[in-house]
């Protein structure tokens, strides 16, 4: 897939686990790992956006490839946009994937499945969650869930992503897994938007595509990837990746 471009956004100042991307896991640095399972994906090159010399040495040293960007980006859709830029100036992709780089358990099939609802043409962007199985998961806010509305066996339109125990009644609820397939003018439409209401108030980026009226929709996979968000997280990685 010549026009498919994995970017894979990672910075070293992370609030609740500073220096994220070169903690290692069995010898080897996070980054590099999320890096390895991109590059397993098969749909397209790899490259990491980084704001630290550090992290695009180890990615140099592993043999990947690692663009630099500025450190004051205030999101990683920023960075991966940035990074195209540098990476493909002549505007050949066409489909740019961000990958956060703090899910070293991503499947590269899941890659491969957010790709999937951009066979439609109506749609701007693309993402993934899975069925929450986990019932604290139902209100607990540090899980995303999407509303969507069915339209293919696996598929939703997105109508909303919220904090929230939603929708009600009975039924399946949704987690959202936080990797995006952008169109590339959608791309560049979404990092020129002023942030909006409703992604204040939720602190959810992806609102603010759909309050301008972008379409996303959601594949729906079977498991949820563990990303690392604090030293509790990196420890059940480490325990999750050395036990294979």
């Amino acid at each position: 897939m010549a026009d498919v471009l994995i970017l894979i956004p990672a910075r070293m100042a992370a609030t609740r686990l500073p220096g994220k991307p070169l903690a290692d896991i069995g010898g080897v640095p996070m980054i590099v790992h999320v890096l390895r399972r991109a590059q397993a994906a098969g749909v397209g090159p790899a490259v990491v956006a980084t704001d630290s010399a550090e992290v695009a040495a180890v990615v140099d040293k592993a043999g990947g490839r690692a663009v630099l960007t500025r450190a004051d980006h205030p999101s990683g859709s920023d960075r991966v946009f940035e990074a195209l830029g540098k990476v493909d100036s002549q505007g050949s992709v066409k489909i740019i994937v961000n990958v956060q780089g703090d899910v070293p358990t991503l499947d590269g099939d899941a890659i491969a499945a957010a790709l999937r609802p951009l066979s439609d043409n109506a749609v701007d962007i693309a993402t993934l969650a899975a069925e929450i199985t986990v019932v604290g998961e139902r209100t607990n806010p540090n899980v995303v869930k999407v509303v969507g509305t069915p339209v293919a066996p696996s598929r939703l339109r997105a109508l909303y992503f919220t904090r929230a125990s939603a929708p009600a009644g009975e039924g399946p609820l949704f987690h959202h897994i936080g990797l995006y397939a952008f169109r590339r003018a959608a791309l560049e439409r979404f990092v020129k938007l002023p942030p909006s209401a409703l992604e204040r108030r939720e602190k959810l980026e992806q609102l603010r595509a759909l309050e301008a009226g972008m379409r996303i929709d959601v594949e729906i996979v079977d498991t949820v990837p563990l990303g690392v968000d604090t030293p509790e997280d990196l420890e059940k990685v480490r325990a999750m990746l050395t036990a294979r």
